[in-house]
């Protein structure tokens, strides 16, 4: 991956011979970079070709749909079964378990850190037996296809850094998420609708949600045109794409071919690659008047189907109508859909909150994965769901046997994988008794990016963009792994 050949492929004829210097230095520094940097030419006519050279080898899945649930989802009321915990109900938690690591002034201040053990009962679904709340009727039918890893971790323990970490790899803003490095590096198979597509649906009304930033799915120093496109819920999935009355399509068509030539003398005089940028946006937008109606329309989804997401699918905006989406998305050629569900920062009420949340996610989280396997979608289709960190055993603010809060734990939480290439009815990874440390098979943040970029075809340590004289990478400067024992 070279940006100045990129650059320059992308001048006009005038600024070849212009710089002819520069761009015999590029052809030069192309070929030291070796031949695979050079792939077959895309099909003819691709808006959203890939990057030259990617995939570097066969793909297991060539989609992506990452279900955030923004707030960090207990695990240990969710996935991490503990049931010794009962025992040390309203018990301090022993120090030999924390070992002076740092926590958060939330519960600093606390005289005690008593163990909340989870209220809700877990039981063993599927043939592979994955332990599973009582919160996840529905998920709970489908562990046979999921890869559940129980030992993700990262270095982050306030929700802004930890979210910005999970989507770019690193906790300072100004990185490229994932969902543009993909978009940059893949490309998209649809002309018609972007390349990555981001939802942020409603959430319970009594949730304790934190604020999204749209550095979760910016395309930070890489080129705009790669920034995730965020389609509302309510009204016009796209402001302003429409034409306002009295403009026709034939109209809009001739403003837009003025306007792409008045670009086009602009990046000839100026060879800035944005304005090649803003150029390619008004041209998908155009398309979208068309095919963003024909995406949003359920008239052709069949009764099961619909039964299947359940009531919420009718209703715009909502995680489920989203979830229907994303796999209308991916199944006309968009490359990465995002969902980010607010409400899971659950640090006081956790049993009424975290049941609400479950309420609004988990039929439709489960119906995207079986009506991708029901259309033969899933095999090369990626679906991730997780949060930012996970959840103290101990309980912020006062605890009883019916009701707890949980503070942020960033030392473990749970993920889980399903489709394109990872081992379905796998668990991986374990915590120790309290859900505190880990102590098999540990799963950096990075290590799970490096492995959802492995199934879509990606080394992650080839994969970069030079930035600031620094080779920036999703997986950063650090060294991290692909998740092998997940893959199938």
């Amino acid at each position: 991956m070279n940006p100045l050949l990129d650059y320059h492929l992308a001048q006009t004829r005038r600024q070849f011979f212009g710089d002819v210097g520069l761009r015999a230095g590029s052809i030069a520094l192309a070929g030291m970079l070796g031949r695979e940097t050079f792939a077959a030419a895309p099909a003819p006519g691709m808006i959203h070709p890939p990057m030259p050279g990617l995939p570097h080898f066969a793909p297991k899945a060539k989609r992506l749909i990452y279900l955030h649930m923004n707030g960090a989802p207990s695990q240990l009321d969710l996935w991490d079964y503990k049931p010794g915990l009962k025992e040390y109900f309203d018990k301090d938690l022993p120090e030999s378990v924390r070992n002076g690591q740092r926590i958060t002034t939330m519960t600093s201040g606390q005289s005690r850190l008593a163990v909340a053990p989870s209220m809700f009962n877990f039981q063993q679904h599927g043939q592979c037996g994955t332990w599973v709340s009582e919160l996840l009727p529905h998920t709970a039918k489908i562990v046979d296809e999921l890869a559940l890893v129980k030992t993700v971790n990262t270095t982050a323990i306030n929700h802004d850094p930890a979210c910005t970490f999970v989507m770019t790899g690193n906790e300072v803003p100004g990185k490229a998420s994932i969902g543009s490095w993909l978009a940059y590096g893949l490309g998209s198979e649809s002309n018609d609708l972007p390349a990555f597509v981001v939802f942020t649906p409603s959430f319970p009304p009594e949730s304790a949600a934190q604020a999204l930033f749209t550095r979760m799915w910016s395309s930070g120093f890489l080129p705009t045109k790669y920034t995730g496109v965020a389609l509302r819920g309510q009204g016009d999935p796209v402001l302003f794409v429409k034409n306002p009355p009295g403009v026709n399509p034939g109209d809009r068509r001739t403003m837009l071919n003025a306007l792409n030539k008045l670009n086009e003398i602009n990046h000839g005089r100026i060879g800035d690659p944005e304005i090649q940028t803003r150029i390619a946006q008004y041209e998908m937008a155009f398309r979208m008047q068309t095919s963003v109606p024909e995406l949003t329309d359920l008239g052709k989804e069949s009764k099961a189907t619909l039964e299947m997401y359940g009531e919420d699918v009718h209703r715009a905006g909502s995680f489920t109508h989203s979830a229907i989406m994303a796999r209308r998305l991916i199944e006309r050629g968009t490359r990465v859909v995002q969902i980010l569900h607010r409400g899971w920062d659950q640090h006081n009420g956790l049993p009424k909150h975290l049941r609400n949340q479950v309420k609004d996610t988990d039929q439709a989280c489960a119906a995207l994965v079986m009506d991708l396997k029901q259309r033969g979608l899933l095999q090369d289709t990626l679906v991730v769901w997780g949060g930012e960190f996970g959840r103290t055993v101990y309980s912020q603010g006062a605890l009883t046997q019916d009701n707890y809060g949980r503070d942020h734990h960033p030392r473990n939480f749970c993920m889980w994988m399903a489709g394109g290439g990872v081992k379905p009815g796998s668990v991986w990874g374990e915590t120790d008794d309290f859900s505190y440390n880990i102590v098999k098979d540990p799963v950096h943040i990075n290590d799970l990016n490096a492995t959802i970029l492995h199934l879509m075809g990606i080394d992650h340590s080839r994969f970069s963009f030079k930035f600031q004289g620094l080779d920036q990478r999703l997986t950063g400067v650090e060294e991290h792994h692909v998740v092998k024992g997940i893959l199938a």
